[in-house]
């Protein structure tokens, strides 16, 4: 019996991702700390509301948004995503509006950072069928929900990506050991989000801290940003294997992880391999 599993990049069976939105100034200290542990994270921004005239206050604390001098650099090395021109409700303005909304904020990010942005996550959480219509018309391959489902599954539209869990999740902790320490049967994926403004509010920067430490620097978990995720799970969902499974094609430009019986096998971009 032929026993084919895929893999993650590096033909890990876990993968790990992060998603924060806004733009605001204590992402400076939270990709410190991302940095500090070699984490991978994809940073949601709004092009419109870029600046002191799109800070906002909850429960007395000034939420400052940072200005284009201030992010130009500071996500080096991590994914800009977009989150709306103006962080409006998409479900609740006109189809133009929402058009301009995504489009705007695109372009902007775009001619900012130098690369296609191709994913986003929702203003408010909020989405239907139409937005859906509009966001592949314009480019946009994955948008983050706040469906928590504090799970490790893989999504099954990258339009409606359901997280693991929000930051303040309680069992927090007990996700993050169960992830690291459970046996996988087939990849699995851990997806934490938050704003990092909530840090300061909450007074808890050591959950995030704490977090990072224990999931950091494992051998078989894959560090990623949500497009990097995105992009390996296309290429490896695309392999061409033979009718007897002797040989498997990699029609991609990625390089691609499957376990046969037990052993890691790597196909290479464009490559035929023989199993």
């Amino acid at each position: 019996m032929v026993k084919i599993i895929k893999l993650f990049h590096g033909g890990n069976k876990k993968a790990f991702t992060l998603s924060y939105d806004d733009g605001i100034t204590q992402d400076k200290k939270l990709v410190d700390i991302f940095n500090k542990y070699k984490l991978k994270a994809t940073f949601n921004l709004n092009s419109g509301l870029q600046g002191e005239e799109g800070s906002f206050v909850i429960n007395d604390l000034l939420i400052k948004r940072m200005n284009r001098e201030e992010i130009t650099h500071l996500y080096d090395g991590h994914e800009i995503a977009i989150h709306g021109l103006n962080h409006l409700s998409l479900i609740d303005i006109p189809k133009e509006l929402m058009v301009k909304e995504v489009l705007e904020d695109k372009i902007n990010h775009e001619s900012m950072y130098g690369y296609p942005i191709r994913g986003m996550a929702y203003p408010y959480g909020t989405y239907n069928e139409t937005v859906f219509q509009v966001l592949e018309a314009l480019g946009v391959e994955y948008s983050r929900t706040v469906n928590n489902h504090r799970e490790f599954r893989l999504p099954s539209n990258f339009l409606e990506w359901n997280p693991t869990a929000h930051h303040n999740d309680p069992d927090l902790m007990e996700l993050a050991k169960r992830f690291v320490q459970g046996e996988s049967l087939g990849m699995e994926l851990f997806y934490l989000w938050g704003h990092s403004y909530e840090f300061d509010l909450d007074n808890n920067w050591n959950v995030i801290e704490e977090l990072c430490e224990h999931i950091s620097n494992k051998d078989n978990i894959w560090y990623a940003t949500n497009i990097q995720i995105v992009d390996y799970l296309n290429a490896v969902h695309s392999l061409k294997f033979s009718a007897d499974f002797t040989s498997v094609f990699n029609p991609t430009a990625i390089s691609t992880w499957i376990e046969l019986s037990g052993t890691k096998i790597e196909i290479k971009p464009g490559e035929t391999k023989k199993l």
